[in-house]
């Protein structure tokens, strides 16, 4: 809430100040207004394979076999695409215990090179990572939620994208609501996918062990395999796609228990599981299904249930459901920390810096963020736009881990709990500019237009920031919206260690 007016000229010549009540930044129990550290070391475990298991590996992993062209050699590149991401993760890992604030990539972005580059990454985030990622997971949950429903017919567009909007508005109340409530259902969400993923796996094991099923997708596992370097380099491309969200608990590392321990821990800990499940699952898709019956699925997980199960493949598609929902659960959460921190630090506008004084949530954020999300749902088809996606945030991560190489030399005595070996900055960086490289060879158009979306941070940038003679109206207005968001939502930005943020 605002405070009472002294008089108007003076309030115009006022620098905004959201929250300006100093008692009206303590909860009714007198504690101080912050996002609370209530996530221990299983919650980010939780967040983690949560974010990273989504629809993907049950919905297309033909795209790598496509391009690798054998059973044998896609095996191989799932391995080496968990090896890339947990090196990715550990390089994370010190930024973020180095950096101990919320945000990822912003706040990072934000340390190594200053305002523009971590502006430009909320921007891109904005229009394209997060409306984008999800509304896919949620048109995910509500197309195989249908399915059953549906028999043999496709669900109808209007019905999906109803249940979608129903989903994101669900989980961004209980987002609102409760942070502990939140993290019990990321568990929930999580024995989902555990259940899902290990029912493939047994299945494929029992149909090679126990029905003695030949061994379809691997009677000449490297037979086919494709020579061509760009075809590969495509298959790592898709696997590393299957991957993303490794970064995830980097986002709200100011809420994490502990994070000097327990970042690494849950990064240590994830990583791993995740590969080897997923170099399984494949594995047991390639026992059932042949590489032609693969290839030929844009749903690998059903054609395998209803191959395996017949009439209980509904058991398969409400199982994928549950683990698209999860996903979008857990971005949700973690996404709408960056846009939080963003406006904490004068990057947007002050109301999405207000926590809850009840909750002690960041409720503007998280409905900004579901707002951003169902408005993506009535964009005719958000998968174009997956290439950008990919595009864009290959950029970023090379542009992130290349600030821990800038900041090791620009702060060489900084306090480093973690420090890795500069051997896996390096190595990361070498694969994420073959990312970045790759699609502007490939598809030029795309990735020109991924770079003409994430330019437009550059003017807005300037006139809305870093131009300090702003029109009056423009502050006045943002006050006015900031104060009316304080009532309604009875929340004040925060305030920890007697700061104001």
């Amino acid at each position: 809430m605002s405070r009472e007016k002294t008089d108007a000229d003076e309030q115009e010549k006022e620098p905004m100040n959201v929250g300006d009540v100093q008692e009206l930044q303590e909860s009714p129990d007198g504690h101080r207004v912050v996002m609370e550290r209530q996530l221990g070391l299983l919650d980010g475990v939780a967040m983690i394979v949560g974010t990273i298991v989504g629809s993907g590996i049950f919905i297309s992993p033909k795209g790598v076999l496509l391009s690798a062209g054998s059973s044998g050699l896609s095996i191989i590149i799932w391995t080496l695409c968990g090896f890339v991401s947990f090196v990715g993760a550990i390089c994370y890992a010190e930024l973020g215990t180095m950096i101990d604030r919320s945000g990822g990539n912003y706040a990072y972005l934000s340390e190594a090179y200053g305002p523009l580059p971590s502006f430009m990454f909320l921007w891109a985030s904005l229009l394209i990572f997060i409306p984008v990622t999800n509304a896919i997971n949620a048109l995910a949950f509500a197309n195989y939620l249908l399915l059953p429903l549906w028999g043999t017919c496709l669900p109808s567009e209007f019905a999906v994208r109803l249940v979608a909007a129903f989903a994101i508005a669900s989980l961004c109340l209980i987002n609102c609501w409760n942070v502990n409530w939140s993290a019990k259902l990321r568990s929930v969400f999580l024995v989902a996918k555990v259940a899902a993923l290990a029912l493939v796996i047994v299945t494929g094991i029992a149909f090679y062990f126990v029905q003695g099923q030949t061994t379809r997708g691997f009677q000449e596992p490297f037979a086919t395999t494709s020579t061509d370097p760009s075809l590969i380099a495509l298959s790592f491309y898709s696997g590393l796609f299957s991957y993303g969200g490794w970064n995830c608990l980097n986002f709200v590392v100011e809420e994490l228990k502990d994070p000097y321990k327990n970042l690494p821990r849950a990064i240590g800990i994830s990583m791993p599981i995740i590969t080897l499940v997923y170099a399984m699952a494949n594995v047991a898709y390639l026992i059932v299904l042949t590489p032609e019956e693969l290839l030929s699925s844009n749903a690998v997980a059903v054609t395998f249930g209803e191959r395996v199960y017949g009439s209980l493949t509904w058991i398969v598609q409400i199982l994928v459901a549950m683990s698209a929902l999860g996903s979008l659960h857990c971005n949700i959460f973690s996404s709408s920390r960056i846009f939080f921190v963003g406006a904490r630090n004068g990057h947007l506008p002050g109301a999405l810096a207000l926590i809850s004084l009840k909750n002690l949530t960041p409720i503007p954020a998280i409905i900004f963020i579901g707002g951003l999300a169902i408005t993506m749902l009535i964009v005719g088809d958000v998968y174009v736009l997956i290439n950008y996606v990919m595009f864009t945030d290959s950029a970023f991560l090379l542009a992130t881990v290349s600030g821990l190489l800038w900041l090791r030399w620009k702060r060489p005595d900084a306090v480093r709990p973690i420090k890795v070996n500069l051997a896996y900055p390096i190595a990361f960086m070498v694969v994420s500019v073959f990312l970045v490289c790759l699609p502007i060879i490939s598809n030029p158009v795309g990735a020109i237009t991924a770079i003409a979306i994430t330019a437009t941070a550059i003017p807005i940038f300037c006139f809305c920031i870093a131009f300090k003679r702003k029109p009056t109206w423009i502050s006045s207005s943002n006050r006015r919206f900031t104060a009316a968001c304080q009532k309604v939502f009875l929340a004040v930005p925060e305030v920890a260690n007697d700061k104001q943020y």
